[in-house]
Parts: C-alpha cells; structure tokens; sequence
C-alpha cells in the first residue's frame, strides 16, 4: 500500500483493505516468477475465459443480468478480444531485460507495477475483466475488478473461471479478485488503496480515477464516425458498417455514431444499408426518435434515455412509437451538415449507444473531413474516426487532421479500434483518448502500460556537440 494513504476507518475502507493485502501478498510471489512461469500462468488463465462452455456462461449472464447486447455477438466478442490479447502477449517480453540498445548503451528491465484496480461497465461485464486481467497478469500484478453494480454477477463469473485456473496450475487465486458488492464507495476506497487504476465506463468513472490520487489509465467519451468519399465502394462500406454499428446493439464505444457520405455515393451507401437491415426514418420519425432519445430530465436537461442503451433497434423503434420492418436492425436518421461558424452542431452527432444512426451528406472530401471535426468535437474528441477510400491523400488528410487517437481505414470500428486480426492494432476493451479526451495516452491499454521499465545506461564515450553543430544554422540566417 501507498505509503501516504491512510485507510479510511470504515467498513467499505477495511473490505477493500482486506482484498488489497491478499493482492500484495499474492503478487509478491508473482513478482519472483520467471518468463516462462508468467507465460504459463496467462495461457491457463486465458484458456478459461476462452473456451466455448465458459464463455457462454458468461455472455448468458451479462445478457441476463443486465438486459444489454445480444448473447451471440458477446460470444463473437470475448472469444476474438481473448484471443487478440493472448496473442499480443504470448511473445511479449515482461521479465528481466526485455531490450538492449548496444549504440546507446541502454538496457531496459521490466518490473510489476503492483496491485491495479480495475473498472468493468455495465455494458462489456465480461470481455473487459477478461482481456485486462491477461494483460495485467503478463506484468506479473495483481488485479482487483470493480464491476459495475448492475453486472456484477456475470463480472464475478468471469473472476470465478480466472481463479480456478490459476489454482490449477499451483498460481495464487488472489492473483484475480471482485468486489463482490460493488458500490460508488468501494469503488472509490479501491481507486485509492492500490497502485494503478484502469478505468474502462463512463466519463465520471473516468474522471474519480484520475482524482483518486492514485496513477490511472483512463478512456474519453467514445463517438466513432465514418467519412465516405467519392471514391468510396458504398456497398462494401454498408456492409462493414451495419454488421458494426449492430453489433451487439452498439454496446462498444467504438460503434458507429454518425457516417458522412459523399453526395456522389451517399444515395447507394443509404440503399446498401436497407439492404442489410437499417430503415430510414421520415421527418416526423425523426423528431419523435429524438424526443424518446434525449427526453428532459427534471432538472430540465437533456440527457440519452437509459432505456434505449444496448437495445435491439425493434425496441428502440417502439418505444418512440415508430413502426419498422420485422428485423430492423439499425435506425437511421437524416442529419444537417455541421458548418464552422454555423448554428450549434446538430443533437444527432452525439454518442447514442443503440443501434441508431445519424447520417450526413456532403458536396466534397474537404467539407466531409470538415464535418468530421465538428461532430467529433461536439461529442468524442480524442476517441476515433474512420474514412473509406482509397486514395493516398485524403487517408493522409485523416490522419493530418483529426484529433483522434485511432483512424480506420475501410474498416468497421465496433471491431477495428480495439485490434482485429484483420490490422495491427493491438488488442484491447480500453482505449485511451489523449489529452483531447482527458486522458493519459491516445494509446490501447494493453500489457506493456502494465509494467514499469527501469532504464540502464553504461558509459559511452564522450559525444558533445559543438556550438557550431547546434546552432550554426541559425547563425548563419540570424546571425549570433
């Protein structure tokens, strides 16, 4: 424990003191296992958050318990995030000396941070203690989860299976602990009684852990949003997008909110998305879809209604009495291009979390890329974006311009922003923001954020620069 923190004298502060000193207990042995041990230690633990009959325990539960999401595609989910971590880690080096610079003379050697406390939402209750907990294991930590309180249930199944399986192979089950009941106070006493906290949820999760006083890694808002242009393939595009932004009713941050379309392939991409399962609400759809999104609160705010949120778009339809199609997959609603020096950036460019759509059309790449900017800054700063093209120069312009942390390129981003076998990204539930969402890194929170890196320099010879080298050419236009 902290040397400076001081255990609150109180019931939830000696529950969680109580789970942090089995934490140190067990990761002190963790600490004095060599690579092979660790590597053996993440491959059971990984097989039993992996393999089919665990798995569907667990997305049964989450689904269960939290009403949210659909029981096949949390399958699809933690089976491809599980295996994407496992991946990434089973070369990954976290023991000893993991690099060696021989010009520099620099050797780097790899050390636990600790006991990390880490936060699961509501809406991923498994995948995400799933996927951290083989991250932060391959450090050689420990982990304590703090589940949302409407899932913590299926959380705590996914603990039970890691458990388990490091008791099978000789490993310290407290290795892996819950909170059982979980509670805004207990969260709060664990965000500060231990060494690292990852916060995967909403932003005031976020921002408790980054003012918990204790190191954090944390995740801005999410908002993805697609620009298509002119060059763009719309029936690829719609494809990519509708199996995306569907998934698992958009439980993931990273499920399409907005799509702005070139007007020379927007009518096809909208005729592609019908295909697929999206309908296209009227004008007077879209007003009621609105009003049954955000209604007013009685502190006389706008606020997204918890009642759409990881709903099937049937039932979101119905409750803002609209009729759609058996099958309905995705609502979609017509948008007004946002303008710089315009009116206010339209409601619909906000994160919707349910399969609802907001779509734009623009005249030309450079007005599209405009918009981009303007929805994300409205809602999303930070988090991602995605284009499809081909052409060289505007992924260039993408990549120039916007403030996201992760650009996809002809991808479906429910999947892409997190690492897919499909592109390099490393895998991940957790990704960061930047400082544009505020957060730490724009990275995706993945094992090497679990372990601190002591930097070895040996001596070299001397390799001081002259004046003339660093600032002759500034002299030469300035003059000294």
């Amino acid at each position: 424990m902290s040397a400076t923190y001081t255990v609150s004298d109180s019931d939830d502060g000696r529950l969680i003191a109580g789970l942090v000193a089995k934490a140190r207990a067990a990761q002190a042995i963790a600490a004095t296992w060599d690579q092979e041990r660790i590597d053996e230690v993440c491959l059971a633990v990984g097989w039993a958050v992996y393999n089919d009959a665990n798995i569907r325990v667990m997305a049964r539960a989450a689904v269960d318990e939290t009403g949210m999401g659909v029981f096949e595609d949390k399958l699809t989910k933690h089976k491809n995030k599980v295996l994407g971590v496992l991946r990434d880690i089973k070369t990954a080096r976290t023991v000893g000396c993991i690099d060696y610079d021989e010009a520099k003379g620099i050797m780097k050697f790899a050390k636990p941070v600790g006991v990390v406390g880490a936060l699961a939402p509501v809406t991923n209750p498994t995948a995400t203690p799933s996927s951290n907990g083989l991250s932060i294991l391959k450090g050689r930590n420990a982990v304590i989860f703090a589940p949302h309180p409407k899932a913590r249930g299926a959380s705590k199944l996914a603990c039970d299976f890691m458990r388990e399986a490091l008791g099978k192979v000789g490993a310290p089950e407290d290795l892996v602990q819950c909170i059982e009941e979980p509670s805004i106070e207990r969260t709060g006493e664990l965000m500060r009684q231990v060494d690292l906290v990852v916060a995967t949820g909403g932003g005031p999760m976020v921002k408790a852990a980054y003012s918990s006083g204790t190191p954090a890694f944390g995740v801005g808002p999410g908002n993805a949003v697609q620009l298509l242009a002119e060059d763009a393939d719309p029936v690829d595009a719609a494809a990519k997008i509708s199996l995306s932004k569907a998934f698992d009713n958009a439980t993931s941050c990273s499920s399409e909110n907005s799509v702005v379309a070139h007007a020379a392939v927007y009518d096809a991409f909208v005729a592609a998305m019908k295909e697929k399962g999206a309908y296209l609400c009227t004008a007077d759809e879209k007003t009621r879809l609105r009003a049954w999104l955000w209604p007013v609160g009685k502190d006389g705010h706008e606020a997204l209604n918890p009642k759409v949120i990881a709903r099937t778009a049937m039932v979101v339809a119905e409750g803002a009495g609209i009729k759609v199609p058996d099958g309905t997959r995705v609502l979609m609603v017509e948008a007004q291009l946002p303008r710089r020096g315009g009116e206010a950036v339209d409601k619909w460019a906000q994160e919707k979390i349910s399969p609802v759509l907001a779509l734009w059309k623009c005249p030309d790449f450079h007005s599209g890329l405009e918009a981009l900017v303007l929805i994300t800054d409205a809602c999303g700063t930070g988090h991602s974006s995605g284009l499809f093209s081909q052409k060289d120069e505007y992924i260039q312009a993408m990549g120039l311009t916007m403030r996201s942390s992760r650009i996809m390129v002809r991808q479906g981003m429910a999947s892409g922003n997190g690492g897919t076998f499909a592109n390099g990204m490393p895998s991940t539930v957790t990704l960061g923001c930047g400082s544009w969402g505020g957060n730490i890194t724009t990275e995706n929170i993945h094992w090497k954020h679990f372990i601190n890196v002591t930097w070895l320099a040996l001596p070299l010879p001397m390799n001081r620069p002259s004046d003339e080298e660093i600032f002759g050419s500034h002299w030469a236009r300035y003059g000294k």
